[in-house]
């Protein structure tokens, strides 16, 4: 799960295969890195019920991107970019229009198959406190701002686009699910949790998160159920205390609670913000 500390761009999950669909016919670039007959495939493939013969077209569509070569993923590129315009700079930093997308990532990441994942991939858009969640074996990227991430116990992350680091195609085709929908589905919405706090609870068992936001002298106990708890300050000066003992906190300080214990929140005078990450016991 991230939330949205600034406007905040990312790629979560792949889009509806309509769009894919149209995408392939609206940009040959990105089509003339996929053989004839999996465009084919896919395209009747979007026209049937079977799910799981809606799945299975989209991995492989997805499997012939990611294992394009690289030169002829440069070629490609190299004429998209042509086509729609290299000047990067003239964007707006939260246009997330496709050819807008495109020129950002082709110039942090020069020649990657991953740019044309924004063909593929749902792009998500939000305002400072907003949220996205994204399930187990589920492709992302971030692209703009920043975020407080929380996430389940992980051995591992896989790679196969817009990264320097090693890259793992094979198994990363083969771990996803192939879900698709609109971006809508990602989204998080909080609910009240306290005074000055909101409470971000995905579906899932293993986390959720609290985001205390104070105004100047403005205090608050945060009642969790009972589980060990991570916090971290990323706005303002304040306290906290834990069993009767205070902190003083500030932008970057983080701690770790245990189970048993309360925590209470204080602002300076100046406004704070705090995350709380909790694990129910």
């Amino acid at each position: 799960m991230s939330i949205a500390l600034t406007d905040f761009i990312a790629m979560s999950g792949f889009r509806p295969l309509e769009q894919i669909s149209m995408y392939l016919e609206s940009y040959p670039e990105f089509r003339a890195l996929i053989s004839v007959d999996t465009v084919i495939g896919f395209k009747s493939a979007t026209t049937m019920t079977d799910d799981i013969v809606k799945r299975t077209a989209l991995k492989q569509l997805f499997y012939e991107l990611m294992s394009a070569s690289a030169e002829n993923v440069h070629e490609q590129l190299d004429k998209l970019l042509q086509r729609i315009g290299q000047t990067e700079g003239d964007d707006d930093p939260l246009d997330i229009s496709e050819t807008a997308l495109v020129r950002r990532l082709a110039g942090g990441y020069p020649g990657d198959v991953g740019v044309f994942c924004v063909f593929l991939l749902n792009v998500l858009k939000l305002a400072p406190g907003e949220a996205f969640f994204m399930g187990p074996n589920d492709p992302h990227a971030y692209i703009f701002g920043d975020c407080v991430e929380c996430m389940a116990t992980s051995d591992n992350v896989v790679r196969a686009g817009l990264t320097p680091k090693l890259r793992d195609v094979p198994v990363l085709v083969d771990m996803l699910t192939y879900d698709y929908g609109t971006p809508d589905a990602k989204i998080l919405r909080p609910i009240k949790s306290n005074n000055a706090s909101l409470l971000y609870d995905p579906p899932i068992e293993e986390f959720s998160v609290i985001q205390t936001n104070l105004l100047a002298e403005q205090s608050e106990d945060i009642r969790l159920p009972l589980g060990p708890k991570i916090l971290i300050v990323t706005e303002g000066i304040g306290e906290l205390t834990v069993a009767g003992v205070s902190h003083r906190v500030q932008p970057g300080s983080v701690y770790f609670v245990p189970t048993e214990l309360s925590i209470g929140l204080a602002a300076s005078g100046h406004p704070m913000v705090v995350y709380t990450a909790l694990c129910a016991a």
